[in-house]
């Protein structure tokens, strides 16, 4: 089976795709554009619903000094080891955006909270702090580019990550008789569903189950096809 990936893969999930017999190729839909950085303080809690703004805010010299000593709170399990290979204490992952803002509103209402992300984020955070009157300040600090490429080559199955991926693809194609699309998270199968229902959804927001989704699909509901 021949495989699309709409960004580049890590080598450990790349080479267990491969080892279970399917042929991948990768290619990113969208880019991530940093944007200027100029924050002077941050508040005790901060949240991260993205990897990329998790990397630019811990990388930048002027920044990283005043993430010292703080709370996080975070979406996904990678973004977690993320910040705990770098020394950060995580108070709270959730899987989603909408299920972090829900903890938050419940547990640290009265406390106050930055929140690091693209320009292109999730509105749950935001809306639901606000309307609970959690004191909460924005830093976008990464703007995510589409960067579409007319696929000319037949694919079993296309790998999406993100929404903004799922948009990216859907410029410069069509979804052909035969696809089927494996998202590793709701909201990005919500954003393919407007598109094909020809999909699968990861259990939990992961490579691991991602990858189960993936040979499920091809060992149980295609092979009865």
């Amino acid at each position: 089976m021949r495989l699309l990936s709409t960004k580049l893969l890590s080598a450990n999930f790349k080479d267990r795709l491969i080892h279970q017999g399917f042929s991948v190729v990768e290619f990113p839909f969208i880019k991530i554009k940093p944007l200027p950085i100029e924050i002077d303080s941050v508040h005790d809690n901060i949240i991260f619903t993205s990897q990329n703004a998790v990397r630019l805010a811990l990388n930048e010299p002027n920044l990283t000094p005043k993430l010292d000593g703080k709370n996080y709170f975070c979406v996904g399990e990678k973004t977690k080891v993320i910040l705990e290979e770098k020394g950060r204490k995580v108070i709270k992952m959730s899987q989603n955006a909408s299920i972090l803002a829900d903890f938050i509103s419940k547990n640290h209402k009265n406390e106050s909270f930055s929140f690091f992300c693209g320009k292109q984020k999730r509105p749950e955070i935001e809306r639901v702090l606000t309307q609970n009157e959690t004191p909460l300040i924005l830093h976008e600090i990464y703007d995510t580019l589409y960067t579409p490429k007319a696929i000319e080559t037949e694919f079993d199955g296309v790998l999406f990550f993100s929404p903004s991926a799922v948009k990216s693809y859907f410029k410069t194609n069509t979804w052909k008789t035969g696809m089927h699309g494996f998202c590793i998270g709701n909201t990005t199968t919500a954003s393919l569903s407007k598109f094909t229902k020809n999909y699968s959804v990861a259990k939990s927001p992961n490579e691991n189950q991602l990858l189960l989704s993936i040979h499920h699909y091809y060992t149980h509901d295609y092979a009865q096809k």
